[in-house]
């Protein structure tokens, strides 16, 4: 009896394909495509085609930084034929300019705060010429006289541990992997490896939750390149501190706050 159970549960589950597009002739992949009631997710290849696996009536979800993200219940004719996702770009708020400056409506007051003073005018085109010229007079020398260092002992010796460091230096540069860019199935392992093994706890202290995180992760790989420096050396800590550094900049750009 289990094994008919498990032969109908592996033999129903399906999958879907689809094209995820900006509608325009900008290429915005890699996007991160979730399956929102199976709780798994994929990216997009550098085509915008994606394979997901769902049922009908599951919930398909495209998120991209800076994107409204776009949401498609899944019907039966979507495992015919391939589904299509358009993202519309976000507006970008411009914060609000306070003008210190309030008129009086005298405009000889008035001109005097807007208006440069001749002096001034005059300062800023001299100061710009003197920037613009070439140098004449030679930098001075910043070495310092040999008559106050006194005698160079180091004259005319090895310098063995100089010699020792560049060696080894050169055996640990050549037995790290070179560093490459990945394929699609390379950057799928590295990405799924990354939330699997290194401590996330950082993240969840601002109350991101694993769809927020999965974006995250999408935009320190884009912007720290992580999967061609480290899917070869996968080193946990050293990404740790890669994310740490990547979320520094996301957190000031969502505006997030530890809870």
């Amino acid at each position: 009896m289990s094994l008919l159970c498990v032969s109908t549960a592996v033999f129903s589950q399906q999958k879907v394909t689809g094209l995820v597009t900006d509608n325009s002739n900008v290429n915005i992949n890699p996007v991160l495509i979730i399956n929102v009631s199976k709780n798994a997710s994929v990216l997009s290849d550098a085509s915008g085609n994606f394979v997901i696996n769902a049922d009908e009536n599951d919930e398909i979800r495209a998120i991209k930084e800076g994107y409204y993200r776009a949401s498609k219940k899944i019907v039966k004719e979507d495992f015919n034929t391939p589904m299509l996702m358009i993202l519309q770009k976000a507006e970008i708020q411009i914060p609000e300019v306070k003008i210190a400056f309030k008129p009086t409506g005298n405009l000889e007051k008035d001109s005097k705060r807007l208006n440069e003073s001749q002096k001034l005018r005059s300062l800023k085109s001299e100061m710009s010429k003197y920037m613009k010229s070439p140098l004449n007079e030679p930098l001075p020398d910043k070495s310092i006289s040999k008559t106050f260092t006194g005698h160079d002992y180091k004259v005319g010796q090895v310098d063995v541990l100089g010699v020792i460091g560049k060696a080894v230096n050169l055996i640990t540069n050549a037995n790290k992997p070179k560093i490459t860019k990945a394929n699609y199935i390379e950057f799928q392992d590295f990405m799924v490896q990354l939330k699997n093994e290194v401590n996330l706890d950082f993240l969840r202290k601002y109350g991101m939750e694993d769809e927020q995180i999965d974006a995250f992760l999408l935009y320190a790989e884009e912007t720290r390149y992580l999967s061609k420096k480290f899917r070869k050396d996968f080193n946990k800590d050293v990404l740790r501190f890669e994310l740490q550094v990547a979320f520094a900049e996301y957190r000031k750009l969502n505006k997030l706050d530890a809870r």
